[in-house]
């Protein structure tokens, strides 16, 4: 093993370069094209026994990796914002094909106007198109979420393609020591076994993509699709222990729970900001107050259960998105609220919007929501809409 002070970027490269990747593609967009960079550069250098695509667009590199995917070998692309959404057709190629290909979305908002910082928005934007997605919060958990990504994917019960979220500048073009594992516990960890459902033979030629009629196998492969990703929750989890045992980290599973088992509030987040909560929920501890924090993994697929159990003990979670639907607020609020919907006894779910195009989410901002929160349920007050941290 070994320590590096790395950036996101170059973590998400290391870890795709020990995962042996076969098959690179990719088109350059900022903040992600360190990580090709990067994965060019071992490749040139005889580090990386792998094939580059250099290709003109996004839906290519994406249309590059189902090719290789199909043929059997382990792929990998890095796109964000407006390439991830210029890629949007072949993500449902990808996922319906049930095919295993790893993906890092360097989260940046979509313009206009023109902006290329942190966001959400790209990836949220791609939660319908069947893809398997974690974000992480830190360098390392970027590191070890690649590694776990290539082990769910290929899961034979899995069998989907999985996108890792970093943040735009936040993670991707910061530095933190980033600790390697061994290549051989990286190697009996995700040995890598060609799929068998779908794979080019030519001396057994199948023909793919043919036209389904409507009473042919259309719905069913939907309906496989679905379960595949509901399959995925309790996969995820074992993938998670058992990176555990063998490498001695645990990011959480699909969701990390921090100082929640007492809390009457509990602040739920996704990426960098998750890792802030906790200095938050610290913070609060030692004014009186009782905090907790939440750090949602998976998004999809969405941990129902997990917030279901917290929500069952808290009075009040406040969920900060670094997304918006317009008309409607953040998606992981939207979709907390619909999760509880079957429970008899709700905490209040308060709502609030922040660090959109990577505006800054300073930590006295979120005391002083949570501390609202407080306020809110000891007053035994309703949510009054949607909160907009730091707006001019």
């Amino acid at each position: 093993m070994e320590t590096l002070i790395l950036t996101g970027n170059h973590a998400v490269a290391y870890a795709v370069k020990m995962a042996r990747a076969r098959f690179v593609s990719c088109y350059p967009i900022t903040p992600q094209t360190q990580i090709v960079e990067k994965l060019a550069e071992f490749i040139l250098s005889g580090e990386l026994d792998a094939v580059f695509v250099p290709v003109e667009s996004e839906h290519s590199a994406m249309a590059a990796c189902i090719g290789a995917s199909l043929a059997g070998v382990r792929t990998f692309t890095a796109t964000c914002s407006h390439g991830l959404a210029y890629m949007h057709e072949m993500l449902h190629w990808a996922s319906a094909t049930r095919l295993p290909i790893v993906m890092a979305v360097v989260n940046r908002a979509i313009g206009p106007p023109w902006n290329i910082w942190a966001e959400h928005g790209d990836s949220i934007s791609q939660r319908d198109t069947g893809w398997i997605q974690i974000y992480t919060s830190n360098h390392q958990e970027a590191f070890d979420t690649i590694l776990q990504a290539y082990k769910i994917a290929e899961d034979p019960e899995v069998l989907l393609p999985v996108m890792v979220c970093l943040e735009g500048f936040v993670l991707s073009h910061t530095a933190q020591p980033v600790l390697l594992p061994n290549q051989e516990d990286v190697d009996a960890f995700i040995p890598h076994e060609p799929w068998k459902h779908i794979t080019i033979d030519i001396d057994n030629p199948i023909t793919h993509g043919n036209l389904q009629m409507p009473e042919d196998w259309f719905y069913e492969f939907r309906f496989l699709l679905h379960k595949a990703m509901e399959t995925a929750k309790k996969k995820i989890v074992r993938c998670s222990e058992e990176f555990e045992k063998i490498f001695g980290r645990n990011h959480g599973h699909l969701v990390e729970e921090y100082k929640c088992s007492d809390a009457d509030v509990v602040l739920l987040s996704m990426g960098s900001l998750a890792d802030q909560a906790k200095l938050v929920v610290d913070v609060l501890r030692e004014e009186g107050y009782k905090a907790g924090a939440v750090k949602l993994r998976s998004f999809r697929p969405f941990p129902e259960e997990e917030l279901c159990r917290i929500a069952r003990k808290t009075e009040c979670i406040l969920v900060i998105d670094r997304n918006l639907s317009p008309g409607k607020g953040g998606a992981v609020a939207s979709e907390l609220k619909a999760s509880l919907y079957g429970i008899k006894e709700k905490p209040l779910i308060l709502e609030c919007i922040a660090g959109l195009g990577g505006r800054d989410v300073t930590l006295e901002e979120e005391l002083e929501v949570m501390k609202q929160a407080f306020k809110i349920i000891e007053e035994c007050t309703e949510p009054k809409g949607i909160i907009w941290l730091g707006l001019k």
